[in-house]
């Protein structure tokens, strides 16, 4: 691997390779057996041995309410998690105190013998961070931290949640010192503790909390904070929010008005390395655990990956699948479309930068010689985007993975050209992207085996067999007959993006449709 192979792939390996999404769902694979709430508090007072201290006041149980159940997986990790690994002590009491007994009948589940008898739940479970484990490493967006300045909460990695009580909703206090400040999407009731509507909800919903700094702004209508844990103290929330506005007022344009009415960025900065560094977008939230940097080292990076992060409000939040509404905590189900929840998503954050003018041209081809080079040298080219969906489980998937990255937002970019072409440049992939976020909605899933088809009959007949030959099957990328059509020429022995000087005129009139398409 040459010196330049080596840096280039290893800048975006950083910045790409971990970014994952969730969403809140209404619906669920369990069924509540009441409307009471579950009550989960976390000591965060007592830090000793990088431990959460987790109680669980749960309402009356019934003899199915057996199993207390840790998440094998989350919504857009894409990865086996096991949760229960990191579990040290887990004990079930009675009202008068007495342990009643349980059983650890699998990595993430326990068993209770007489759950009717259940009042309180108390288990200690281990911090990703500090207690690295040999398989499946958990990324670290993903994982949990607790340290004497600073903890980090990913629901699936403290809370658990009981059989046939997943949509139960969650009442979750949290003890920390008086100096400490808390970041989160969750809504502070006014006892000071926060009400997910059930599991999932908890699990789209990371909490930060420690020696923080905070920003706050409105951008046409949507609130949003900024809540920052930088190590060293070099960056601070009101130079990231500095640095945002731009990329949220471009957003705005971009989608006709951004989609929530509030919305929290939780940034963590560390120096120990730990990888993959990247960000996990939520409904209404987005976590960013990076290497600290003095700012203006960073800034722009950041700004690339939260343009990624914030772009995911519309996939999965408003276009997903029944895999994702009715998301499966135990058993990992992949996904046909993570083309369209990674890849176009990730085409979408840059190219909303350049036609709003926070990236310019240059810039902006630039990203796209960096991805084809890197599509093409670091990954299977005979593996398709229908391939690495489905096997993103797998080991072999795994490898792959980042390639979602590169090349979903180069085919992004592609169909996006081939969309405007077929409508003489009056419709582009953002403006079919916004049709079917009005047509499905947060809590309207569109069908995971039907969805091709349902693309093709809302755009072009033609659409078909661009969905048949680069997302179904790994056909090489028309990447120069397309970008032909727009007048940028690309040349593939230098992987190389650039404007065409002697471009026709039609090509001329389809590139300023591009570049205007707002």
């Amino acid at each position: 691997m040459t010196k330049l192979k080596t840096s280039i792939f290893t800048l975006f390996l950083l910045l790409l390779i971990s970014c994952n999404s969730s969403k809140t769902t209404t619906n669920n694979n369990t069924v509540a057996t009441n409307t009471k709430e579950i009550k989960f508090n976390i000591n965060l007072n007592d830090r000793f041995k990088d431990t959460f201290k987790v109680k669980v006041t749960v309402p009356k149980l019934k003899d199915e309410n057996n199993i207390f159940q840790f998440a094998a997986t989350a919504p857009g990790t894409y990865q086996i998690m096991d949760i229960g690994r990191f579990v040290r002590s887990f004990i079930a009491l009675d009202k008068k105190g007495k342990i009643i007994q349980t059983t650890q009948v699998s990595t993430n589940q326990f068993k209770i013998s007489n759950p009717k008898k259940v009042k309180t739940i108390v288990y200690e479970i281990a911090e990703t961070y500090d207690n690295p484990v040999e398989k499946n490493k958990i990324y670290a967006m993903a994982g949990t931290s607790i340290e004497e300045n600073h903890a980090l909460i990913n629901g699936q990695g403290v809370f658990g949640y009981i059989k046939g009580l997943q949509s139960l909703p969650m009442n979750i206090s949290i003890d920390y010192p008086d100096t400490w400040e808390a970041g989160t999407a969750l809504v502070l009731n006014d006892n000071g503790s926060y009400t997910a509507n059930n599991f999932d909800h908890a699990v789209d919903s990371p909490i930060l909390l420690g020696e923080l700094t905070k920003a706050t702004t409105n951008v046409e209508g949507t609130a949003i904070d900024i809540y920052t844990y930088s190590e060293k103290g070099l960056v601070q929330s009101h130079q990231i929010l500095a640095s945002m506005e731009g990329m949220l007022k471009s957003a705005s344009k971009f989608l006709k008005g951004l989609p929530v009415d509030r919305y929290t960025f939780l940034v963590f900065l560390e120096t120990n390395n730990l990888q993959p560094k990247g960000a996990w977008e939520h409904s209404y939230s987005s976590e960013y655990t990076l290497n600290e940097k003095p700012w203006n080292e960073m800034e722009q990076s950041f700004k690339d990956i939260a343009a990624h992060e914030f772009f995911h409000i519309v996939t999965p939040l408003n276009i997903h699948s029944e895999i994702i509404q009715e998301f499966n905590f135990i058993k990992p189900v992949a996904s046909k479309h993570l083309w369209l929840y990674e890849g176009i998503t990730e085409w979408a954050s840059h190219m909303m930068l350049f036609r709003s003018r926070e990236k310019d041209l240059d810039s902006y081809l630039a990203t796209l010689r960096r991805k084809s080079y890197i599509s093409q040298n670091y990954f299977d080219i005979d593996y398709s985007l229908l391939d690495l969906s489905l096997d993103s489980f797998t080991e072999d998937g795994q490898k792959q993975y980042p390639n979602i990255y590169m090349k979903g937002a180069l085919i992004g970019g592609l169909l996006d050209i081939r969309l405007l072409e077929l409508s003489n440049g009056e419709r582009g992939l953002i403006d079919v992207v916004n049709e079917l976020a009005k047509m499905y909605g947060p809590n309207k899933a569109f069908n995971e085996e039907n969805f091709f088809n349902e693309f093709t009959e809302l755009t072009y007949p033609e659409i078909k067999e661009f969905i048949d030959l680069y997302i179904k099957k790994a056909t090489p990328l028309p990447l120069k007959e397309y970008y032909q059509k727009i007048g940028i020429k690309y040349t593939p022995e230098k992987f190389l993006f650039e404007v065409n000087t002697e471009a026709t005129e039609e090509q001329l009139k389809l590139r300023n449709k591009w570049m205007e398409k707002l």
